[in-house]
């Protein structure tokens, strides 16, 4: 073998293994992790919980970096264009990552093509909730009073597109009802003009709500579990309130920009799988009314394409007019 191919060949040994060596001593340095919306939402909740926990398995902190906006869209678009180094994670959920997608006309980013799932977190039960001391005391009262008045009631959301969105959109349907939508740059800002009364109604999660709910704050007047919360056994479910179709939990998961090195993703797959195992994250999510649900980065990969193709035959059914 000559000098010359000698060198070419020590070249693209260096080459190859360079990635690997590189990956060998990830994190080495935090990591920050992108919530798309608002502090005190949902996503918000759950992601602060796992940034806690997955940080002390990784041995760098996890720094949560709040970017609300469009239902999702504004962080969920800026963490796609970061470098797919393992130093931006992004919170991949079912509102951002299924629903918006589906609704706009030119969507933003690909839910999938976009970024490299890693794993699930939690299934979610959804909620419908009012102010405390609303003259709104069942779902029936509601439809009651929108029928009675089409547009005058309204219901708050994270943003345009989002699944708050899309569930208030879906309520109406249901229940041959029109509500006017007000859309906030999050859930947080929502629930608070709620408490203040400037709006009726929020279709929200539990994480954010539950809270609240514990508080006397906000009222749940439905749930969309497979069956009664333990937390809230006097409401519920959207089924047995006669709303079947709005009967159906979210998918909280992570994930980051697309063409992660596969041996960073493999570190952070099993980073996430014994976070997902420590007892204490495990009881604070379940305080949240929400399920613990590993899944590897294809399991994920192939939850985010079927939820994707159920809401843009939703979108289509209930005729929702794409933005």
């Amino acid at each position: 073998m000559t000098h010359v191919k000698k060198t070419l060949l020590a070249v693209a040994l260096c080459a190859a293994t360079a990635p690997a060596a590189w990956a060998a001593g990830y994190p080495e340095r935090p990591v920050r992790l992108i919530v798309p919306y608002a502090v005190g939402g949902a996503t918000d909740v759950i992601g602060r919980v796992v940034a806690r926990y997955l940080g002390e398995e990784l041995g760098q902190s996890v720094v949560v970096e709040n970017k609300p906006g469009a239902g999702g869209s504004t962080g969920s678009l800026h963490a796609s264009k970061q470098p797919a180094d393992g130093y931006t994670l992004v919170m991949m959920v079912e509102s951002s990552h299924a629903v918006n997608p589906n609704v706009y006309a030119k969507p933003a980013y690909d839910p999938v093509k976009d970024f490299t799932p890693i794993s699930n977190i939690a299934n979610v039960p959804g909620v419908m909730v009012v102010g405390f001391d609303s003259a709104y005391k069942s779902v029936r009262d509601v439809v009651e009073a929108a029928r009675k008045a089409p547009g005058k009631l309204n219901y708050g959301s994270s943003g345009n597109g989002g699944y708050s969105h899309l569930s208030g959109a879906l309520f109406g349907n249901t229940t041959g009802t029109q509500i006017t939508h007000v859309p906030y740059k999050g859930l947080g800002p929502a629930l608070n003009d709620l408490m203040a009364k400037q709006i009726d109604v929020v279709f929200d999660n539990m994480p954010s709500s539950g809270g609240l709910i514990a508080g006397k704050q906000l009222r749940a007047l439905a749930v969309s579990s497979p069956k009664r919360l333990a937390s809230l056994p006097d409401v519920p479910t959207y089924a047995e309130a006669g709303l079947k179709p709005m009967n159906e939990m979210s998918w909280y998961g992570i994930g980051a920009p697309a063409n992660l090195d596969p041996a960073i993703l493999a570190r952070l797959s099993t980073a996430l799988k014994k976070t997902l195992q420590n007892p204490e994250l495990v009881k604070t999510i379940e305080q949240q009314s929400a399920i613990v649900d590993y899944q590897t980065p294809q399991q994920f990969k192939e939850t985010v394409e079927r939820s994707n193709k159920a809401w843009a035959r939703l979108v289509k059914d209930i005729g929702f007019e794409k933005m």
